[in-house]
């Protein structure tokens, strides 16, 4: 169950019908930099949405009642064995896109930068992640401009819209 609104009131409701009914409800991004390089991932094949599309470092929903920042630092542990960062809120945005399969994100998104020491392990979940790697903003601009349909909707919103405000790069 994920926080959404339902009727005005933010209710509990399953994660997949919040998607079908294209219900506006509470995320959390994160972007972990390194050495002025994003750690993006592609999104597991097996994922309902969006799957084997590049995104930020990593995204999910809360669980009712979960803090944002706690929620952000466990999804960095479950998807990329990440531990240990500390994360600076860098503010909310809100979108909506259609992301296939008749399933709509309306996402109110706490948004998470973190640096990261060079030598940080990951361990990606194959569940969640079928890739990773570093690259710069330009670069990653680029790829997107060149391949727009191999990244998510949401890294297209965050880069084109809000890249000044969470990455500050």
């Amino acid at each position: 169950m994920i926080p959404a609104w339902v009727d005005g009131t933010l209710t509990p409701v399953e994660k997949l019908e919040t998607h079908l009914r294209g219900l506006r409800h509470l995320a959390v991004s994160v972007f972990v930099i390194r050495e002025g390089k994003i750690l993006i991932q592609r999104r597991a094949l097996s994922k309902y949405h969006t799957p084997g599309l590049w995104a930020n470092t990593c995204c999910t929903h809360p669980a009712w009642d979960e803090p944002p920042a706690d929620c952000a630092t466990r999804r960095l542990t479950e998807e990329l064995g990440i531990t240990g960062l500390t994360l600076t809120h860098r503010g909310q945005v809100e979108y909506r896109a259609e992301v296939g399969n008749g399933l709509t994100e309306h996402e109110l998104v706490e948004v998470y930068l973190a640096d990261a020491p060079d030598d940080m392990p990951l361990a990606p979940n194959p569940d969640e992640v079928m890739d990773t790697r570093w690259i710069t903003l330009e670069d990653l601009k680029s790829e997107i401009a060149q391949d727009p349909d191999a990244f998510t909707p949401w890294l297209h919103i965050y880069l084109d819209r809000h890249s000044d405000m969470i990455l500050g790069l």
